[in-house]
């Protein structure tokens, strides 16, 4: 009978390298099969701009606080701060922008195909998606 049981991955984030993006946003990026988690490092001011995804997201605030609008008109605010998680479920258009200097915890199921490959351009340009 063959073992098809995967390895277990240890990391420890700050032995990563965090990936620029733009002048205001770093990020590092650990997964799975199933899963994405990924380490946000947002200078107070930065911006992410408005997109939308399949993948159901929860942010999760270590330090600073970020103030999101959500919806296609992005007419509903909410301002996440440290200790506080913001579920956001797949296609809700939202966007972002740190009211500090913000570290953000970000889950995604399933891993986001755009971060892993290069093509979120809407991170990297600042344009919406």
């Amino acid at each position: 009978m063959t073992n098809t049981t995967k390895s277990a991955q240890h990391v420890n984030w700050e032995a990563m390298p965090k990936e620029q993006l733009n002048d205001d946003i770093q990020r590092r990026l650990i997964t799975g099969d199933n899963m994405m988690i990924a380490h946000v490092y947002l200078k107070a001011g930065g911006e992410v701009p408005m997109h939308s995804h399949h993948n159901e997201q929860i942010t999760y605030i270590l330090e600073g606080s970020l103030k999101f609008l959500l919806g296609e008109n992005q007419d509903e605010e909410v301002i996440v701060r440290a200790g506080e998680v913001l579920v956001i479920p797949p296609h809700l258009p939202h966007s972002a922008v740190a009211l500090e200097d913000t570290l953000d915890v970000d889950v995604f199921n399933p891993p986001r195909e755009d971060w892993l490959d290069g093509s979120d351009s809407y991170l990297r340009d600042g344009s919406s998606q």
